[in-house]
């Protein structure tokens, strides 16, 4: 398949939904975290994981999508093991960034994970995006219209924050000594992911099988798995922070406003 014959517009506007997942998993979590870890670092990781996830997005869209779905070369059994071995690759790449010495020393393995697996989901979901509005593709939501944005919102959030929780599970199997296991988990999990969110492109409706699964990892990476590199004094001060946060939250929403007063000179 060619590259995908669409307007410069669109295709900007097609990486611009993918960078929205990074938005939101940045704001979601790690914004919360600021002071608590080293944020020039999980920034720096963010970049890794742009770089090397325009690499695997690219192999994916080769191998998979234009391979085996569009040209219809390949099975879903061929198909999902070659996503297999795209995902073994990615699972590879993010247990060796994240157990350096250095980073392990520090313990940053869960936050950088996080900013990691945002990066390269961002690359991911844009290479979905712009094949989803190329009107040549074999698919009735295909183009550019209303729905296939809302579409492309849906796959920029699922591949983001799914692609981060699974990489800071990887941290947290760095920190907690169990790397091949959860090696192991992580490659099935990002295989299931990427053939996933391809089919999406024909089946939206895919996307109601990942989306309660991401929104149920979502509060277990934000409480569990990010701070298990805090000490326990910065731990407890984390959690304090965070309470005090939702509690000025609810005492601005539930304030009772005053009127104002206009006096007569």
């Amino acid at each position: 398949m060619a590259v995908a014959e669409i307007p410069l517009v669109q295709m900007q506007l097609a990486f611009a939904i993918g960078l929205l997942g990074v938005y939101i998993g940045w704001r979601g979590i790690i914004a919360k975290m600021t002071g608590f870890y080293d944020m020039a670092g999980a920034f720096k990781y963010l970049l890794y994981g742009i770089v090397s996830g325009m690499v695997f997005a690219v192999a994916s869209d080769e191998m998979i999508l234009q391979f085996g779905v569009i040209n219809s070369q390949l099975n879903i059994a061929t198909a999902f093991f070659v996503s297999l071995l795209i995902a073994a690759s990615e699972s590879a790449l993010v247990l060796f960034l994240l157990g350096r010495p250095k980073i392990v020393a520090l313990r940053s393995s869960t936050p950088y994970g996080w900013t990691l697996g945002l990066g390269m989901g961002a690359m991911f979901t844009s290479v979905l995006i712009v094949r989803l509005f190329d009107p040549q593709l074999t698919s009735e939501f295909s183009g550019f219209s209303v729905f296939s944005v809302i579409i492309a919102l849906s796959l920029a959030v699922i591949a983001c924050v799914g692609n981060a929780e699974i990489s800071t599970l990887q941290g947290v199997g760095v920190l907690n000594h169990q790397r091949f296991k959860t090696f192991y988990l992580s490659t099935i999990a990002r295989s299931i992911l990427i053939l996933g969110l391809i089919l999406t492109l024909w089946y939206p409706l895919i996307i109601l099988f990942f989306a309660p699964i991401v929104s149920y990892y979502w509060p277990i990476a934000q409480n569990k798995w990010l701070p298990i590199g805090m000490t326990p004094a910065a731990l407890q001060a984390f959690r304090r922070t965070i309470r005090q946060d939702q509690k000025i939250r609810l005492a601005s929403k539930n304030r009772i406003r005053g009127e104002r007063i206009f006096e007569e000179e």
